[in-house]
């Protein structure tokens, strides 16, 4: 029987190494959501990871997420980074990737479910990349063959670690906005976010500087410099974050114009604690009260006399570094914007809860003298510019939307005036 047993384990193991990863995961798929076989499950695993996860856990495992997500149906396609397997997958309410990582030997030692993650597919054509600070940003060219208006758009993304699409669960807003410009004869690039592609690259010393506004000075100086683009006009469009940081992106950046969308222009520290009193009164399950004074307790520090760049990221608000608080501290978006002398262009949706009103009208009063800042606020759009009812809330990201039509017209009649 021991022998059995011996020959048994022995198939299944060299079965397992023999297969590709992409099947393996797929096996493991199968049997935790289709076959419910928690046992079956556990010997994918590797042995260190074995150890942490009962097979009672396991058994219970496919009920939590059927909660949040509704019942497992199929895997629409299978990605990969290395040794990291991306299963993007449809459940009944959502479509995240179900993440498995394998060891040398093809035995899991990760396992998460996350939000989808685009993986761009590289296309000869329209592939582009640009030297920055020593890294080479990965982004996508888009040029009109016919009726080109001379006209070329950058785009910056918000925070986090952004691909070239600025991908939020089921929506891409860049990548509609471009495939817009497109049609319009309007060229445009954008890229995958430094921290994105090189996230090694970004330490306890980076600041906004590294995160976002050198990569957006030095694509627009590389379009600048090169004789294809010669007599092209050059304007770049920021979202949340790439608005907010707009205003020092423009003082090195010098193109024509700039296009604002859902930027805040209160301090990062403020624009967190409104996020998470909101979210805590629709869901208090998703953002506790604990939550929210630990979060006073982190912009109380920051703000306090006390604080300066040795002081731990542990203390401070979201655990971002001192460093990159710093920068901040000495930003002053409200004066500085009012040193842009090109046409500018806000845009707002009401629906948008991470960014709202309260900061558009920031914007509006500081440059209201400024015949040449024009300012739209659009009813119903969320804050990747997408139709939407009832309560605004993350739930709307999980949901595929279109950016609304009305503001894409707008923004083209901005670009092309």
């Amino acid at each position: 029987m021991k022998k059995y047993l011996n020959l048994c384990l022995l198939t299944f193991s060299i079965f397992t190494y023999s297969q590709s990863r992409k099947e393996i995961g797929s096996n493991f798929i199968q049997a935790l959501f289709i076959e419910g076989n928690a046992e079956k499950t556990h010997h994918f695993f590797d042995e260190s990871v074995a150890q942490q996860i009962p097979i009672d856990i396991l058994k219970s495992l496919p009920g939590q997420l059927e909660g949040q997500f509704g019942k497992f149906k199929n895997v629409i396609e299978v990605n990969n980074e290395q040794d990291t397997y991306y299963y993007y997958s449809e459940f009944e309410k959502s479509k995240p990737d179900i993440q498995i990582t394998f060891t040398d030997h093809n035995k899991i030692i990760g396992f998460y479910v996350l939000p989808h993650k685009d993986f761009i597919k590289e296309d000869d054509k329209t592939t582009l990349k640009i030297k920055s600070d020593g890294l080479e940003l990965k982004g996508t060219l888009l040029q009109p063959t016919e009726d080109n208006k001379k006209k070329l758009v950058i785009f910056v993304h918000g925070s986090g670690a952004n691909d070239r699409n600025e991908t939020v669960g089921e929506n891409s807003p860049f990548k509609d906005i471009a495939e817009y410009l497109l049609k319009n004869g309007i060229s445009s690039y954008r890229y995958d976010k430094r921290n994105y592609s090189y996230p090694a690259s970004f330490d306890d010393q980076s600041t906004a500087e590294q995160e976002t506004i050198n990569d957006a000075v030095n694509v627009s100086t590389y379009f600048k410099k090169n004789n294809d683009f010669k007599g092209y006009q050059i304007i770049i469009l920021g979202h949340s974050l790439g608005a907010y940081l707009m205003p020092k992106i423009a003082s090195k950046a010098e193109v024509s114009k700039y296009i604002f969308l859902s930027g805040n222009a209160r301090p990062l520290q403020d624009l967190l604690l409104d996020q998470f009193e909101y979210l805590h009164k629709i869901d208090a399950s998703a953002v506790s009260d604990e939550n929210i004074q630990n979060l006073k307790k982190g912009i109380s520090i920051l703000n306090s006399s006390t604080f300066n760049a040795n002081t731990p990221k542990e203390e401070l608000p979201m655990g971002i570094p001192a460093a990159y608080w710093k920068y901040l501290q000495n930003y002053h978006p409200l004066e500085e914007v009012k040193h842009i002398k090109v046409p500018m262009f806000f845009a707002q949706g009401d629906r948008d809860y991470q960014v709202t009103e309260k900061d558009f009208m920031l914007w509006k009063t500081a440059l209201k003298n400024n015949t040449s800042a024009e300012f739209k606020l659009y009813p119903g759009l969320s804050h990747l510019y997408i139709k939407g009812s009832g309560i605004a809330s993350p739930k709307d990201y999980t949901v595929k939307g279109k950016v609304d039509e009305v503001f894409l017209r707008d923004l083209k009649n901005f670009i092309l005036k």
